[in-house]
């Protein structure tokens, strides 16, 4: 396998519109040429028949079937709230008004 090379880095510096030092450039290379390696061995490891799978494990719905149950009754709610006004629960405001 061909590593990255000088002109590479630059290359891709300029599809990205970055400058970069002779310093990055060298360094880049290194960096860039460490990741297409292990790039490489990965692919080496994944055989022809292990399928493609965008997760390790199979995922399974662990939802409850969702069914309509009746509530709470009204008049044991309001008896348990601090203040109730017209069927609601009434608070203190909090946003002054505009």
């Amino acid at each position: 396998m061909t590593g990255i090379t000088r002109q590479d880095v630059e290359h891709l510096a300029r599809l990205a519109r970055l400058q970069l030092s002779e310093d990055e450039i060298v360094h880049y290379a290194g960096q860039l040429d460490v990741i297409l390696q292990s790039v490489a061995r990965v692919s080496e490891v994944a055989g022809a028949d292990v399928p493609p799978t965008s997760h390790p494990v199979p995922l399974v719905n662990v939802f409850r079937e969702d069914v309509a149950r009746p509530g709470l009754d009204r008049d044991v709610v309001a008896a348990g709230a601090p203040a109730w006004e017209d069927d609601r629960f009434r608070v203190p405001r909090i946003l002054d008004e505009e």
